[in-house]
């Protein structure tokens, strides 16, 4: 990743955490659920060793067409979820988005992998940025609660709170905006 090293530090942190509670998150008892979270413990751990700094640890060759590899699996499967519905077309424009971003990776020069020069197609890239922009607003929005709970109501468990699952994929599409800015 490009950046300040401090910067990105910060953008492993939060996306190893979303990903922790994602992992935590697959305990739930509802399948659905657990398989979205799944996904999402993906992105996020992906995510986090993408953002490792080139100053401290440069990938080998080989890790980029990996890292496509397997988020290319994540892509066909999100594919597959969603012929059924347009619900996780999310997961599918965010596993695009690391394929893409591994490919870019694996193409640049190696003075790209230290901060030094763009990688990746400016057109497309201004359009990821422009999606996980909205979706991180969009998210953020309804992270914003319209009423308090009934004082009665019996509290959920707390991998299965539908706000806590908004906040994971909200920091998750910050992490992604981050991570586009820097490329």
């Amino acid at each position: 990743m490009h950046g300040p090293v401090s910067t990105a530090w910060l953008l492993v942190a939060l996306c190893a955490a979303t990903g922790a509670y994602c992992l935590l998150r697959m305990r739930s008892g509802v399948a659905e659920q657990r398989r979205a979270a799944g996904g999402e413990a993906l992105m996020g751990f992906g995510m986090a060793a993408m953002a490792v700094p080139a100053a401290v640890f440069t990938p080998p060759g080989w890790a980029w067409p990996v890292y496509a590899a397997v988020f290319g699996a994540a892509t066909l499967r999100a594919l597959w979820t969603v012929r059924g519905g347009l619900a996780h077309l999310h997961h599918l424009v965010g596993s695009a988005a690391m394929v893409y971003m591994a490919v870019a990776m694996a193409g640049a020069p190696p003075a790209a992998h230290h901060g030094h020069g763009g990688t990746g197609i400016p057109l497309l890239t201004g359009a990821l940025l422009l999606y996980f922009t909205g979706y991180v607003l969009l998210s953020g929005a309804r992270l914003v609660p319209a009423a308090a709970p009934l004082a009665g109501a019996a509290p959920d468990r707390w991998g299965d709170r539908p706000e806590l699952a908004r906040a994971c994929r909200l920091s998750m599409g910050i992490g992604m905006v981050a991570m586009l800015l820097a490329m």
